[in-house]
C-alpha cells in the first residue's frame, strides 16, 4: 500500500514538472508512452529515443537512478524535468521492445562465427547478442509491461528524496532487464542500419 501511495505522489510531481516544461519551452513532447504506442511502430519508437538518448548515458543515467532508489540518506542531484523525460522515454523504450518481441523480425539475428568479446556483450548472453529478440522474450515473460512501468517510476521516485522506507519490490531482476532491453535496442537499430547500407550498396 505505502508503494503504491508513493507512485501517486510520484505522478503528481510529474504532471507538475511536465507542465512547467510545456509552459517554458511551449513544444509538444514525444515522450508519451500512449502518444508512441498509438502512433509508431517499436522500430519507429526505438529510432526516436536513441535520437534524443545515447545508449551509454542512458544505462549511467539508469545506474545513478537505481544507486539513489537504494539509499536512504542521499539523493539524486539532476534536474527533476531531465529525470521525467528519462523516466518517460525508457517507458516508451520498454513498450517498443514489447511490439518488436510481438513482430520477430529475423534480420536481427547475427549468423555470423566469430567469437564476440565479453566486452561487446555487457550484461548479454552470446545468444542474446546474436538475436535480441531472446531478451524482450525473456523480459516480458517475466514481467508485465506494467510492472516495468512500477519499476520505473519506484525507482526514480525513491532516487528523488530521502524516505525512511525503501522500495518494497524486488527491483534488481527488473533493473537487470531494462538495462538488457536498452542494450538489445540499440543492436536491432544497428542492425537494421548495417542492412539498409548493404541493400544500398548491392543496389
Amino acid at each position: 500500500m505505502i508503494f503504491h501511495q508513493h507512485i501517486y505522489v510520484l505522478y503528481l510531481f510529474f504532471y507538475y514538472i511536465y507542465k512547467k516544461i510545456q509552459t517554458m519551452k511551449k513544444i509538444k513532447t514525444d515522450f508519451d508512452p500512449q502518444f508512441w504506442a498509438g502512433k509508431r511502430s517499436g522500430l519507429q519508437l526505438i529510432e526516436t529515443f536513441f535520437q534524443f538518448n545515447e545508449l551509454d548515458a542512458s544505462k549511467e543515467r539508469l545506474s545513478n537512478i537505481m544507486n539513489y532508489a537504494i539509499k536512504r540518506n542521499s539523493w539524486i542531484h539532476e534536474d527533476p524535468a531531465v529525470i521525467f523525460q528519462f523516466h518517460q522515454s525508457m517507458r516508451s523504450l520498454i513498450r517498443a521492445g514489447y511490439l518488436i518481441m510481438l513482430k520477430e523480425r529475423t534480420w536481427t539475428v547475427d549468423t555470423r562465427p566469430e567469437k564476440i568479446s565479453p566486452w561487446v556483450l555487457g550484461l548479454l548472453s552470446e545468444k542474446e547478442y546474436r538475436n535480441p529478440l531472446l531478451v524482450f522474450k525473456k523480459a516480458f515473460r517475466e514481467y508485465s509491461v506494467k510492472e516495468f512501468d512500477y519499476f520505473m517510476s519506484g525507482i526514480v521516485y525513491f532516487s528523488m528524496g530521502v524516505y525512511e522506507n525503501l522500495p518494497e519490490r524486488n527491483i534488481v531482476m527488473p533493473y537487470i532487464h531494462t538495462v538488457k532491453m536498452l542494450d538489445a535496442a540499440h543492436l536491432i537499430l544497428q542492425r537494421r542500419r548495417e542492412k539498409e547500407m548493404a541493400e544500398t550498396h548491392s543496389g
